[in-house]
């Protein structure tokens, strides 16, 4: 996964949205996002900068600076979230973010938000784009998973067989994905069940497709592990073929995943190579 250096960017507030009940879309605006690097890649991320309330930060902001000066207890927080759109024209890039009330850090946020408001973040990074030469395409993935979803089936190539696994809350929290590809798409509702276990079940049903594949497999920590030795153990699938990763794990704010997910990977690569040649 590439990511560029840690140069904050200010963008502004254009307009917010509310495509679901449970989902605040921000289109960010503003001069510093001409020729922003988005493009390449389909899970192309930035990193939103939450300042700690009544800490006062050098302006431009400048993360080496503050964490070479500032106590850790006064570092803003970091929170990942994936580029829905980007308009090179217009210079206005999507993010979606999602809203449960007052929890976490990032939803209360943008609730408050209005236009013109400030957003600082660093990034883009990125990794991952639908191969257009795959004979087929799999992308499973919760909420947290789903704008890199979206982006991926809407640059899928004219006629591409693709399934896309999506879980949500609920009915409500469905949205349009339209994409070129032939994509069988399932909506998969949570209700009272763990986060994934729909999606595994899901998987788990599906023939394995002739043909070298592409899949991306994002969301929870707990199911994507499960899923990846599936995929590469059940289905055979190449590690370079895999784009799959935990971008969160329940029961641990954004802090405490980024400094345990560098161990829990090595321990998941282990348990497969112990089965998968590398």
């Amino acid at each position: 996964m590439t990511e560029r250096p840690k140069k904050i960017t200010t963008a502004r507030i254009v307009r917010t949205e509310r495509p679901t009940p449970h989902v605040i879309r921000l289109v960010l605006g503003g001069a510093e996002l001409v020729g922003l690097p988005v493009g390449a890649y389909t899970d192309h991320y930035i990193k939103i900068v939450f300042p700690v309330p009544g800490v006062v930060y050098p302006d431009p902001m400048d993360l080496a600076a503050i964490r070479r000066d500032l106590p850790a207890a006064h570092w803003p927080r970091l929170r990942a979230y994936t580029v829905r759109a980007f308009d090179p024209v217009t210079a206005e890039m999507t993010v979606d973010v999602v809203h449960h009330g007052d929890q976490g850090v990032a939803g209360p946020w943008a609730a408050a938000l209005r236009p013109g408001d400030p957003v600082h973040f660093t990034g883009p990074g990125g990794a991952y784009a639908p191969d257009p030469d795959a004979d087929w395409h799999l992308l499973v993935g919760d909420e947290s998973a789903l704008p890199a979803i979206a982006a991926a089936l809407a640059r899928l190539p004219v006629g591409a067989p693709a399934v896309a696994l999506v879980e949500v809350d609920g009915p409500a929290d469905e949205q349009p994905l339209p994409s070129p590809g032939a994509v069988r798409l399932t909506w998969l509702h949570r209700g009272t069940r763990p986060v994934g276990e729909a999606l595994v079940a899901a998987v788990r049903a599906l023939e394995v497709p002739a043909g070298s594949g592409h899949a991306f497999v994002h969301g929870e920590a707990t199911f994507v592990k499960e899923l990846r030795r599936l995929l590469r153990v059940g289905w055979e699938v190449p590690r370079e073929r895999l784009s799959i990763s935990g971008y969160w794990r329940h029961g641990l704010d954004d802090e405490g995943w980024r400094a345990t997910k560098q161990d829990w990977n090595r321990q998941v690569e282990a348990e497969e190579n112990a089965v998968v040649p590398a």
